[in-house]
């Protein structure tokens, strides 16, 4: 599975408004919703902020991973963000985030929203790829990046 597969250019925002955790994932699922990927946002909204609840997305480095899975789309969506300031996610290395990638799928598409989780996790470990996200000022830098990198693999 590649994320471009899954990635639409105009699901990524840069920057977030958002100076929470909380309006960061109403943000990204405020993006998808406009963009026509949910058919009840608000079911996504709840899903992803129930989701966090229960254990931080925040996985260090930087990275958050928001997700959850409900009957508020028909596909698996994806959205990423780069807040204008730091968002503390309660991540794990205590550090504040600066991307913020969300998923979200329906219940019976595990398998999927799996695969996407674990090759965000793998893509994050490539120091290059991390620096060159880190870089990118606009949208389109970002989708270039994640494109370019998974043209490697």
């Amino acid at each position: 599975m590649r994320l471009t597969e899954i990635l639409k250019p105009q699901n990524i925002k840069v920057p977030l408004a958002a100076a929470t955790k909380a309006e960061a994932i109403g943000e990204l699922v405020s993006t998808l919703a406009a963009n026509g990927e949910l058919t009840d946002a608000k079911k996504v909204l709840d899903a992803v902020l129930e989701r966090e609840q229960t254990r931080t997305t925040g996985i260090g480095n930087g990275l958050a991973i928001p997700h959850g899975k409900c009957t508020g789309t028909d596909h698996l969506v994806m959205a990423i963000g780069r807040p204008g300031t730091p968002v503390d996610f309660q991540a794990i290395d205590g550090r504040p985030v600066n991307l913020i990638w969300l998923l979200a799928s329906p219940p019976d598409k595990t398998g999927p929203h799996i695969h996407a989780l674990a090759r965000i996790s793998r893509l994050m470990t490539i120091d290059k790829f991390r620096h060159a996200l880190a870089e990118a000022k606009t949208a389109e830098e970002i989708y270039d990046a994640i494109v370019k990198q998974e043209s490697q693999l």
